[in-house]
């Protein structure tokens, strides 16, 4: 290590011990022949004062200092003078004075400065990230993120959850939202598909005997965007073996109250509150009704319950899944699967928080018999079905067990405990509303040779919607 400290952990413990810090110039004050910086890196600031007697050369090298160089200091820990303390800093009651400087990397103006309050564009901080990253705000979301999975994976492994990983590379199952495809350059005319959700990959888990899975998992979905959207976007991703909603339910609520305990310092109260599908529609008008007035809360978190299993498309004039065709009906409605579709309530069940959908499951279908007869009902032939899904279907030959899950997304959560309105804020590097990387110009054109290499002609001009 070329640095002997961080330059936020310096207190008054560390009196007149000599000290190397490493980081960021964040800013430089003149005040008379004295110079002052404080130095920055992601655990925080310290003030560094140089005296011209006292620096030495050091003092020679800061005249030359300027916002966001990188510097090596070498300094001694020292008081800060009286009515200088700032008690709102770890490092506020004590100074460095710089006896050697060197500079590691100069900066370029900054296009705007690294302060926490200052009015920038969301698109010159995205087209910037690294510098926005340098700002604390944007820093502890991060920090946040980090947190949250040391937490979400502790608790999972205390249930006996096993962490996998599923292809991202996949197959093509279009069912609601648009897929982002990939050309295959060793397959020409065939694409893989980006994952909208690991869902028939931990379906076989379950198949193979795993009984408890569990994944950060990064999904796709080529859709308009809002605030809340992203094309790529985190969830947590949950298939368990054996269990039933209530256990879905026990398991989901006890995750979220120690998120919630452990990062917010709030005491949830479980179990949560449960409302139908149609009585929130009834009383909300929504199906993702906001409780905070019913129960004068602040993070009012409810189960929905009791979907329909299908809706009807008016345009298409056929059923469809209303979450998706892999969601087992109620088993009190199976004999009315084929007369009555309108009547079958699903074995789904969504949590909403504060009127968000935060995240959704289902208790699943396991049987092949059954599966079938639900693609038939929303138009999904024996010959699609083998098509887009044989390999599940195949599978569930094989004793399949009764399983279920649940996914939230681990975005939507995230702006939630940061008070964040958007999930852009929350995102390493996301997108605009357009789809669009600020930073790395992406969707980008490639060259011919590439499209040649893939058996692909462009055809130019905007696709009419």
């Amino acid at each position: 290590m070329i640095r002997t400290h961080t330059c936020g952990e310096l207190t008054a413990k560390d009196l007149d011990k000599e000290v190397v810090l490493c980081g960021w110039v964040a800013r430089r004050r003149d005040h008379g022949k004295l110079i002052f910086i404080d130095i920055r890196d992601r655990s925080g600031f310290t003030q560094v004062v140089f005296i011209p007697k006292e620096s030495g050369d050091a003092y020679k090298a800061a005249q030359d200092l300027r916002s966001e160089f990188v510097i090596k200091l070498t300094g001694k820990v020292n008081h800060r003078p009286a009515g200088t303390v700032n008690p709102k800093l770890k490092t506020g009651e004590v100074e460095v004075l710089g006896k050697g400087l060197e500079i590691l990397n100069p900066s370029a103006n900054p296009p705007f400065e690294i302060e926490e309050d200052l009015e920038v564009t969301e698109d010159s901080r995205l087209k910037y990230r690294y510098l926005d990253l340098r700002r604390q705000k944007s820093l502890n979301n991060l920090l946040l993120r980090s947190n949250l999975y040391k937490v979400i994976r502790q608790y999972l492994d205390t249930q006996g959850f096993i962490e996998c990983e599923t292809p991202i590379l996949t197959k093509s199952t279009p069912e609601g939202a648009r897929d982002y495809l990939v050309p295959s350059r060793l397959n020409p005319g065939k694409f893989y598909a980006l994952p909208q959700s690991p869902q028939l990959f931990k379906q076989i888990l379950m198949v193979a005997g795993i009984e408890r899975y569990y994944q950060i998992a990064k999904c796709f979905r080529d859709e308009d965007l809002r605030a809340d959207r992203q094309p790529e976007f985190t969830q947590l991703d949950l298939e368990i073996s054996f269990i039933n909603e209530e256990d879905i339910y026990a398991i989901i609520e006890a995750l979220i109250s120690r998120i919630f305990k452990e990062l917010k310092g709030i005491e949830l109260k479980i179990p949560f509150a449960r409302i139908t599908f149609k009585e929130a529609q009834e009383k909300y008008k929504t199906d993702k009704p906001d409780l905070r007035k019913d129960f004068n809360a602040e993070f009012a978190f409810a189960w929905v319950i009791d979907f329909p299993l299908f809706k009807y498309n008016t345009e298409e004039k056929r059923w469809e899944s209303e979450h998706h065709p892999f969601t087992a009906p109620a088993e009190s409605d199976l004999a009315a699967l084929e007369q009555s579709p309108d009547k079958v309530k699903s074995r789904s069940y969504d949590l909403v928080l504060n009127g968000v959908e935060l995240g959704s499951g289902s208790i699943r279908i396991h049987q092949q018999e059954l599966q079938e007869r639900i693609f038939k009902l929303i138009g999904i032939d024996k010959k699609a079905a083998a098509e887009r899904f044989g390999f599940l279907l195949e599978a569930f030959q094989f004793g399949a067990p009764p399983h279920g899950g649940f996914a939230f997304g681990i975005d939507r959560l995230l702006s939630t405990l940061a008070n964040e309105t958007s999930i852009r804020e929350v995102i390493t590097f996301p997108k605009t509303s357009a789809g669009v990387c600020p930073l790395t110009g992406a969707p980008s054109d490639v060259d011919e040779k590439q499209l040649k290499e893939l058996n692909l002609t462009v055809k130019k001009g905007r696709i009419q919607k």
